[in-house]
């Protein structure tokens, strides 16, 4: 019962902050600006098609008819009209969501393999040459910009050595199907996946070599060190499972961030996801699609830290219920 209860909390929290998300995302937008000025002065719309959105999206309304109707549409899917493509804007976000899970997932999962691994492998050694190859390493990745780490992998691996292509998610023109487009998929994944994920590693080494050693001094470690437990025992069942509680939070949260839209990531390798729409809406006032963009990503964001909070539950007893 007492789980139950604090499962009902948690989805509680998670409805309220997104119904607050929700107001935000209505209020926000209207505070920049009446949208009937922005389509007056869209280039890519005629006054006919002005006037249609206009109508259609009760932009002539009340404020309140105008918020009531937003919530109603919401609610049902319908996240409005695109003012560059004058395409839906929930169809244009899934055409864009499967490209940025491909980016986002393969890098989230190379950098949670070797992230936690290579803190694992500096802590072991604090102190030594290896813990300062390792860890200096791992700050200098994290403290890099990744825009400016995707031009040095383009400069390097498909300018200087011709190995890989700069950007898009397909060589254009290409009329490959089956086995050989998802190859050709994934060669232009390369380096964006590569960049990310090198990011997001560095992030996980740190923090895992901090868990690990603030870990190793707790009395529990050093209670079964003292009764005469084997050291791997100790590392694998002590040390390791209570130093993986923090990096798993880190990255459950990083994931929803992550899967929001890596803009700069997808804005230099032109890769059609989440990102790159953003970039396009902002250069375009595309107030619609920001709308969807940012609700949609704060949607992936708390859902995230749902599961992340209910994950740790099950890992970490002490905090149940």
């Amino acid at each position: 019962m007492p789980r139950l209860r604090g499962l009902g909390g948690r989805l509680l929290t998670a409805l309220g902050t997104l119904g607050f998300v929700l107001v935000l995302n209505f209020v926000i937008f209207r505070a920049m600006g009446d949208p009937r000025h922005d389509l007056a002065r869209n280039p890519h719309l005629t006054e006919e098609a002005q006037n249609a959105l206009i109508k259609q999206r009760g932009l002539d309304q009340s404020t309140w008819v105008q918020f009531v109707r937003y919530i109603k549409d919401t609610l049902s899917g319908d996240l409005g009209t695109s003012f560059i493509t004058n395409r839906s804007v929930t169809e244009e976000l899934l055409n864009a969501l499967p490209n940025t899970l491909v980016v986002a997932g393969l890098a989230t999962l190379l950098a949670s393999l070797a992230g936690p691994w290579i803190g694992l492998l500096a802590a072991w050694k604090r102190g030594r040459p290896r813990d300062t190859v390792l860890t200096q390493g791992a700050v200098v990745l994290y403290s890099m910009p990744s825009f400016w780490l995707g031009m040095v992998l383009i400069a390097v691996f498909a300018q200087w050595w011709r190995l890989l292509p700069t950007g898009l998610a397909a060589t254009p023109g290409s009329t490959a199907t089956g086995w050989a487009h998802v190859q050709d998929v994934s060669l232009h994944a390369v380096l964006p996946v590569t960049t990310l994920a090198l990011g997001l590693l560095a992030q996980y080494a740190v923090n895992m070599r901090t868990a690990v050693v603030d870990t190793m001094q707790e009395d529990f470690v050093l209670t079964a060190r003292a009764i005469g437990l084997a050291p791997r025992s100790v590392r694998r069942r002590h040390i390791v499972r209570n130093a993986m509680l923090p990096v798993i939070t880190v990255i459950g949260l990083n994931l929803g961030f992550v899967l929001g839209g890596a803009i700069t990531v997808e804005a230099l390798f032109s890769w059609p996801g989440l990102g790159l729409l953003t970039m396009e809406a902002i250069n375009g006032k595309d107030y619609p699609m920001l709308q969807g963009l940012f609700l949609l990503s704060s949607v992936l964001v708390i859902t995230m830290n749902l599961a992340t909070d209910l994950l740790y539950g099950r890992l970490d007893p002490r905090i149940r219920g």
